[in-house]
């Protein structure tokens, strides 16, 4: 299994994608980045946390590319 991450602004509608992407078998979301320990959502958009929204994806190659995502993203 291969991992990649994504940082977006919202990362729901990117996980909402990635999740209909043939070879993407799960997605997680969270924050990366930051000065904050376990930010919360109302922390994070604050933009005082330095935290990124971002979404995990995990893909089975080599019949998935995690390029495939990258060109969705």
């Amino acid at each position: 299994m291969a991992k990649a991450t994504f940082a977006a602004g919202l990362f729901l509608g990117v996980e909402a994608t990635f999740r209909q992407i043939p070879g993407v078998i799960t997605t997680r979301v969270g924050y990366i980045g930051g000065r904050t320990d376990n930010p919360t959502y109302k922390e994070v958009c604050t933009d005082r946390t330095g935290h990124a929204e971002a979404v995990e994806s995990s893909t089975i190659p080599p019949k998935f590319r995690t390029t495939r995502c990258l060109k969705v993203f």
